[in-house]
């Protein structure tokens, strides 16, 4: 197994409707791409968050599995419109 953690700082002036679009259009990510074995996604609510909005994780075969997620196109078409609305810290591991 390999796991993709990642959290999103946002940047100033977007709103509350973007982010629920970013926690869908994320969330459904596994819907459109196979090699997503388990996906969650949500608002941070930890009081320790230091200012990272929404954070999720990916489990995923393996690594090569993870690098062919990031090159598909509907994940490609997701980066397009989501990079230029936020910060992003990722971290990717075998489990």
């Amino acid at each position: 197994m390999f796991i993709h953690i990642f959290v999103i700082r946002l940047k100033p002036g977007v709103t509350e409707a973007q982010q629920d679009r970013m926690i869908r259009e994320i969330g459904d990510l596994k819907n459109h791409i196979p090699l997503v074995l388990e996906s969650y996604v949500g608002k941070n609510v930890s009081p320790r968050g230091q200012g990272f909005a929404i954070g999720g994780v990916m489990k995923f075969a393996d690594q090569s599995s993870l690098e062919a997620y990031n090159a598909h196109p509907v994940h490609q078409a997701l980066l397009k419109w989501l990079l230029p609305l936020i910060d992003a810290i990722e971290v990717d591991f075998p489990a």
